[in-house]
């Protein structure tokens, strides 16, 4: 049977060969978890995915949600496949044990999410959603808060949001008019409007937390005047029970190009002036720790974008294998040749390897980054510890922007695999397309990202995280160079390394020169030629892998597997890569076109 949604041969070849994810179950952490344990995991998660939530993706996507008197309704068939998910504890299944989750390694929880978001995302985010505000809970609320909401909010009983974006306060955080009120009781009354808020209000749970940016009156502008509120929608009473209803509704639902079936709900706090809600942590650090659950937020929406690519792409090479369609090109002179499955067409099978290359090279670096998350947090050298902590900072915007941007082209290239066909209904490729391009703008857009990377984190701790970085790339290329038939590949890959630190140290002083805004309108090119990069680094790194399996004779049925890596490989580093060069070049020309343009030269006018 063909791979659906993820490829589980590759995963398994990711998380046990390339990463070598066995080391990070020998810790005391994980004492439940072994191979044959995360194995069955998988394969578990992996049919409930296709059994129960992708049958339910294309229904989802044309009934969309209903908004009726305050009241948001999700499409009928969710409610039954919502409860699978909590009884097997799926939506937990990474959160740790004394939050109330099942404490598996963040490469489980991707894995199976892999399967879900791919499945079904709006589905498995109305199951999962309320870690996030756990999370923040947990790290900086009294024990009374954890006590009323942790457990109800990782089980998915009660559901979880993050109210930031207003109308005119949406990647300008600080500019925020939601105001907070101290009252003598120690709570606040909060009154203001929030759009953009990802299950805001949904008819699959009990009550919904919601964690709420607003400035204290008489605090400062900016950012640094914001506070964090938990603002239920129901009161809990000190039993555990529900109470009377917050002062906090809905007050209407985004019509969308794509995720139709996920409830992105306008907010309206303080209609009648009882919106009540209690300090998170202390004042005037709400975007401290709220950028906890972004950040949670952004890897999610990087997966989000590498399961959409995977899904699209699994079911246009499965496509190509079927479709029966024109002569092979040698025999094309002769019209009484048979016609050839469209996978045997040169430009199909250069699409496909395109999209194969960026879908293997997308997986690696998000399981790398667990990797790294999973080593900072269980290893015993304050070393390492820094190191891969560090790391796992200095690349979560790519990880987030490159993987959602990658992922949507992929997408796209799915669609002309399927060609007329790929363009209509008939075909999830053309949803996967439409939900999709979301990932690249919420969250915190491309440019946002570009700007993350360029001003916070390329040259945290003096450039010392990036040059760690570039020197896990060179220990890949010296492998690769003493291989035979990669040596090549290794030499490219270590040039390229080279030259993005020769670009990234030129537009790091350009930023800090009088001619900054130059360096910033070059800054998403650089996060896309350092994303390339990345590529071309995990590739290798499996050509290597790869390489060193077939020198030891691997089964037959495995071989195929092997030499595909290897030729991925090939392929990205030989024909892709080159395009990297050219923006690197385009970076160090330094245009500045785009600041020198006038306001009136765009048109438009």
């Amino acid at each position: 049977m063909p791979q659906q949604v993820a490829d589980r041969r590759d995963q398994d070849f990711v998380i046990w060969e390339q990463m070598n994810c066995e080391e990070i179950l020998k810790h005391e952490s994980y004492n439940e978890f072994n191979k044959k344990t995360c194995d069955m995991i998988l394969t578990e998660a992996r049919a409930l995915a296709i059994k129960e939530l992708l049958p339910l993706m294309a229904e989802g996507d044309e009934q969309g949600v209903k908004f009726e008197d305050g009241d948001v309704k999700v499409p009928p068939g969710f409610q039954r496949v919502f409860e699978l998910i909590k009884e097997g504890e799926w939506n937990n299944l990474g959160v740790p044990q004394e939050r109330g989750g099942q404490g598996a390694p963040a490469f489980v929880a991707a894995a199976t999410a892999e399967f879900f978001l791919g499945a079904n995302w709006p589905l498995f985010c109305y199951a999962s959603m309320g870690n996030g505000t756990a999370l923040m809970i947990d790290l900086y609320g009294t024990e009374e808060q954890k006590e009323a909401y942790l457990e109800k909010l990782t089980s998915a009983q009660w559901g979880g949001t993050m109210l930031l974006t207003e109308s005119d306060a949406g990647s300008d955080v600080g500019a925020l008019t939601t105001t907070a009120v101290r009252n003598g009781d120690g709570t606040y009354t909060l009154t203001g409007n929030k759009i953009f808020i990802t299950n805001g209000e949904y008819d699959l749970v009990e009550n919904i937390i919601h964690p709420v940016l607003a400035r204290i009156e008489g605090d400062p502008p900016g950012t640094k005047g914001i506070s964090l509120f938990i603002v239920p929608k129901y009161f809990v009473n000190p039993d555990g029970s529900l109470g009377e209803r917050n002062d906090i509704v809905c007050s209407g639902i985004e019509e969308k190009h794509g995720i139709h079936a996920s409830a992105t709900c306008s907010m309206t706090l303080g209609s009648k002036g009882k919106c009540i809600g209690y300090l998170l942590g202390a004042e005037r650090e709400g975007m401290k720790i709220m950028f906890n659950m972004i950040n949670h937020a952004r890897m999610s929406t990087g997966l989000q974008g590498l399961a959409y690519a995977s899904a699209a792409y699994l079911l246009a090479v499965n496509y190509a294998r079927e479709r029966i369609q024109g002569r092979d090109l040698e025999n094309f002179a002769d019209h009484s040749a048979p016609s050839v499955a469209i996978i045997r067409h040169p430009d199909v099978r250069r699409n496909l390897l395109w999209m194969k290359s960026y879908v293997d090279g997308m997986r690696s670096f998000f399981y790398y980054m667990t990797r790294c998350g999973s080593q900072a947090l269980i290893t015993d050298s304050a070393e390492e510890q820094e190191k891969y902590g560090d790391l796992f900072s200095m690349l979560t915007p790519i990880v987030k922007d490159y993987l959602a941007v990658k992922g949507h082209e992929v997408c796209i290239q799915a669609i002309q695999v399927f060609g007329g066909a790929g363009y209509t209904r008939d075909y999830l490729v053309e949803q996967y397309a439409r939900d999709c391009k979301i990932t690249s703008i919420y969250e915190g857009t491309s440019g946002i990202q570009a700007m993350d990377l360029l001003a916070r984190k390329i040259g945290t701790k003096k450039g010392l995280v990036f040059m760690n970085f570039l020197g896990e790339i060179q220990q890949t290329a010296a492998k690769a160079k003493a291989i035979d038939g990669l040596g090549d590949l290794g030499v490219r890959v270590e040039n390229i390394a080279n030259r993005l630190g020769e670009v990234a140290m030129h537009i790091g002083q350009m930023a800090m020169s009088e001619n900054f805004k130059v360096g910033f309108a070059h800054a998403l090119p650089f996060l896309y030629a350092m994303g390339d990069t990345i590529m071309a680094w995990m590739l290798l790194w499996r050509a290597v892998v790869a390489s060193e399996k077939l020198a030891a004779k691997p089964k037959k049925k495995d071989v195929a597997f092997y030499e595909g890596q290897i030729k991925t490989a090939e392929f990205f580093i030989q024909t892709e890569l080159p395009l990297t060069a050219g923006k690197m070049d385009a970076i160090q020309g330094g245009c500045a076109a785009a600041i020198e343009i006038s306001d009136e030269g765009f048109g438009g006018l």
